[in-house]
């Protein structure tokens, strides 16, 4: 089951003005340079545009084959459902994959955790703890 995350409008609002400002900086600078100066306004295009997007337009968790699968852009983690040792619901503004501030901590292993937003909080911790009483 795909859970998408939950996003925060102020988060769109501040990474889409980052998106912008970079866009608008390395257009200025491509105008003015040529040969292998050209890498460098197209990395900070990666980063500062591309990034973003990406992380906006595939942050999502996936509750399957006795494991959740955590994607944001180019991170993802792979945690077995049968280490997840608790689910609570936190504020913590701390960097997560999650694209809202209204999340869970999700923790497993050994005082492991990480920190998640599903649109549907209440069907991913059913989701979580169908599988685990499946297993």
């Amino acid at each position: 089951m795909v859970f998408r995350s939950r996003v925060d409008t102020w988060l769109v609002l501040v990474l889409g003005a980052a998106v912008v400002a970079t866009l608008v900086a390395a257009g200025a600078t491509l105008r003015q340079v040529s040969g292998m100066a050209l890498l460098v306004p197209l990395a900070v295009v990666a980063i500062g545009a591309v990034l973003p997007i990406w992380i906006l337009a595939s942050t999502a968790y996936v509750v399957e084959s006795g494991t959740l699968y955590i994607r944001s852009g180019p991170f993802a983690w792979r945690i077995p459902i049968s280490s997840i040792t608790s689910i609570k619901p936190t504020s913590s503004p701390v960097s997560a994959p999650a694209l809202s501030t209204k999340r869970l901590r999700v923790e497993y292993g050994a005082g492991k955790s990480v920190l998640v937003s599903p649109a549907d909080q209440q069907a991913f911790i059913r989701a979580i703890e169908g599988a685990k009483n499946a297993a």
